[in-house]
């Protein structure tokens, strides 16, 4: 049996690393949240460039309840949708479109719709509703 005058010839460092280990966690922490990055003075781009960042990905094409067609809000002929669509897809080969019908609309009119979609091969295709109430 050791008594209490026995001197002991090792240290127990277990709690000494663990409190360095946490010291190091925060130390970590701490200096990664601080850094902001180096402040840089950009180019600057061209005002067409930013022109062409700002053009919609996804076109929207509108039927009213009269059967009146609108591309992004503005409105078409079936053959004016066909030819600016098409300009589009050459631009954007995988165009997404949303075909948005009012309720009254004759489905002839969505048909047409589609049917120029089918035409330049935009697969892309949603059609928009509401949910049930």
């Amino acid at each position: 049996m050791a008594s209490a005058d026995d001197n002991y010839d090792d240290i127990n460092v277990t709690p000494m690393v663990d409190l360095y280990l946490v010291l190091l966690l925060i130390f970590i922490i701490m200096t990664t949240a601080g850094v902001q990055g180096v402040k840089v003075d950009l180019p600057r781009a061209s005002k067409s460039s930013v022109a062409d960042l700002g053009a919609p990905k996804m076109q929207a094409i509108t039927i009213s309840n009269e059967g009146k067609i609108a591309l992004n809000t503005l409105p078409v002929t079936l053959a004016e949708l066909e030819s600016k669509l098409g300009t589009i897809k050459a631009a954007t080969p995988d165009v997404p479109v949303v075909v948005r019908g009012d309720r009254a609309t004759q489905y002839q009119g969505i048909m047409d719709v589609l049917d120029v979609l089918g035409r330049l091969q935009i697969d892309k295709i949603g059609l928009a509703t509401q949910p049930a109430k």
